[in-house]
């Protein structure tokens, strides 16, 4: 077939075509490889299998924490979701106190001046959370509002003193966006950085603008395809509180029918070489769970029925 040549489209941050061209071709048999042994990348086919293991780690963490008669602080995300349901489910049928447990959201949307959506609006990442997770908790084994934190325009230039008060997160769960972002940490923050690594790492919460990528993935899959509804900016935490974490477990489940918007991205952030328009990549640096959908680890190829 013939080759046909092109630059990427100018928006996006990350313009190392060769790069792309790369990590593009690892196949789903290759996917799970990676120099760093520390990153563990593991292929979980089925959907349900995926949440189901994605909320027994949650339980267990915080089961193992109790065991052990200590506290533990958590960063949890907003999308996916099932695995929220499965964690109440064994935490209420364990009868599992969550009185020794505090949470961090990683993010919230804001508004174009930087003031962030009430709990009451339902697009707000504190009423999914309440709804999906917490609220489904009994009452008596929840814990207390005073340990379920969201960033927020009041707190934001404290919340990463928040969690380092506690001594930083004992895991951060999350997901990789389609710009390749974790948190709300977008892709085009990275020029504010260049090649500094080390400044990267240690960037904190901040309110930041959303990538158009961003826009659209959260129109396609929380908004019911309407990009105007999608809030312009967010607060969010940044890569000093992901990585100051003990522990990274992220899970990447974007599927749509049989095919995937996330195979492309989830390679990037695997297996590119770590930098700061691919926030995502940081994580092949340290300690980290990398789970994805089988979906998400078929093979990139163009479909054009």
């Amino acid at each position: 077939m013939s080759d046909f040549r092109y630059q990427l489209a100018k928006f996006i941050p990350f313009q190392d075509l060769a790069e792309c061209e790369r990590v593009r071709a690892i196949t789903k048999e290759q996917f799970t490889n990676h120099p760093n042994k520390d990153f563990q990348i593991r292929i979980i086919e089925d959907i349900g299998d995926l949440n189901r293991a994605f909320g027994l780690d949650i339980v267990m963490r915080i089961k193992a924490a109790r065991d052990d008669g200590r506290k533990i602080v958590i960063i949890f995300p907003v999308g996916p979701m099932g695995q929220y349901q499965v964690a109440a489910d064994v935490i209420n049928l364990l009868g599992l106190p969550l009185d020794h447990v505090t949470t961090f959201n990683m993010d919230e949307y804001a508004d174009e001046d930087g003031n962030t959506a009430p709990e009451d609006w339902a697009g707000s990442f504190k009423t999914a959370m309440m709804g999906n997770f917490f609220g489904k908790i009994d009452a008596k084994l929840r814990p207390p509002m005073s340990q379920i934190h969201f960033p927020n325009t009041r707190n934001i230039n404290d919340y990463g003193k928040m969690i380092d008060d506690l001594g930083g997160a004992d895991v951060c769960y999350g997901g990789v966006g389609w710009c390749g972002h974790i948190a709300f940490w977008e892709a085009d923050l990275g020029f504010e950085f260049g090649d500094d690594l080390d400044a990267f790492m240690k960037a904190g919460p901040r309110i930041v603008e959303l990538n158009p990528m961003t826009i659209m993935q959260n129109a396609l899959h929380s908004f019911g395809g309407d990009w105007s509804w999608v809030p312009p900016k967010a607060a969010t935490i940044g890569p000093a509180q992901i990585m100051g974490a003990k522990h990274r477990s992220f899970w990447l489940d974007g599927a749509v029918g049989n095919d995937s918007w996330q195979r492309f991205i989830a390679r990037l952030a695997a297996h590119a070489y770590v930098n700061t328009l691919v926030p995502a990549t940081i994580l092949q640096t340290a300690r980290t769970d990398y789970t994805v959908l089988g979906k998400v680890a078929e093979d990139v190829k163009i479909h054009m029925s």
